[in-house]
């Protein structure tokens, strides 16, 4: 097996990173189509999945808890969560995606999951080497 080469790992890194985060950056797209913020935005796809405690979604968020409780009420007001009593701990609240809620997360992912024109012209046997490899950086 060859010897890692970690200038070479670095360099396709960076070229990863501008492919994503640079030429097919989707975060002012979406942020644009919902007018909320990209942070807001990121909140609402993880309540979308279950509803989470204050604390659960500042430490998904990688938040303090002030901003969160500011990232929530703007949500809140905008009619896409709503925030309950916990069942089983009376100090903490609930955060939970109204149904508006949900169809905005949707629509969210909806618009990040795309794929850029470029993808489009890779070949089947591309699309599964390139799938190949994102698996086995995953694991």
């Amino acid at each position: 097996m060859p010897e890692p080469d970690p200038d070479r790992a670095a360099a396709v890194w960076r070229a990863m990173l501008a492919l994503v985060h640079e030429r097919h950056d989707r975060r002012k797209e979406v942020s644009e189509a919902l007018d909320l913020s990209f942070v807001r935005i990121k909140a609402l796809r993880r309540l979308a999945g279950s509803p989470l405690t204050m604390r659960e979604l500042a430490a998904r968020l990688s938040t303090d808890a002030p901003y969160t409780t500011l990232v929530v009420d703007d949500l809140e007001r905008r009619g896409l969560v709503r925030r309950e009593p916990h069942p089983s701990d009376r100090r903490a609240k609930l955060v939970t995606a109204t149904d508006l809620g949900l169809r905005e997360a949707r629509r969210a992912e909806d618009i990040l999951a795309e794929p850029p024109p470029q993808m489009m012209t890779l070949t089947a046997d591309e699309l599964d080497e390139l799938a190949r490899l994102l698996a086995k950086l995953e694991s």
